[in-house]
């Protein structure tokens, strides 16, 4: 299994955008180095659905520049799904492609936020370990 080092500090935030963006889907970028995450980025659904999200392009570009700037690498999209389990749903397997990318999903389906992180690559998901910091 592969595994990705978060801060506590930068799971907990992205919990918190979760929340409250509730019930629509958060998303963000997560970058760093390695596998080690040190910075957070919370971007805007332009969708302002609970079912799915879509970066706001410019906002996407200047996330890219900043981390650049800062000689990190994106590694990580995130997202919420507030009514459904902390697994890629069908529209996730369809739409996140990027096999340099992990995917993690933050459920408020249960009384407890759930996160689970994933990767996909040749059309396989395989499951990846968050590790708290």
């Amino acid at each position: 299994m592969q595994e990705i080092s978060i801060p506590g500090t930068i799971i907990d935030e992205m919990i918190a955008h979760s929340e409250r963006l509730n019930p629509i889907e958060s998303c963000g970028y997560l970058a760093g180095k390695e596998t080690t995450v040190t910075k957070h980025y919370e971007m805007t659904n332009v969708d302002q659905a609970h079912d799915h999200f879509t970066f706001d392009p410019k906002e996407q570009f200047s996330v890219v520049k900043d981390a650049r700037n800062e000689g990190l690498q994106l590694q990580v999209v995130y997202h919420s799904h507030p009514e459904s389990p902390a697994r890629l749903s069908e529209e996730d397997l369809r739409l996140l492609q990027d096999p340099n990318m992990v995917y993690i999903i933050v459920s408020l389906a249960a009384e407890r936020p759930d996160l689970k992180a994933f990767r996909i690559q040749d059309g396989t998901v395989s499951s990846v370990a968050i590790t708290r910091v």
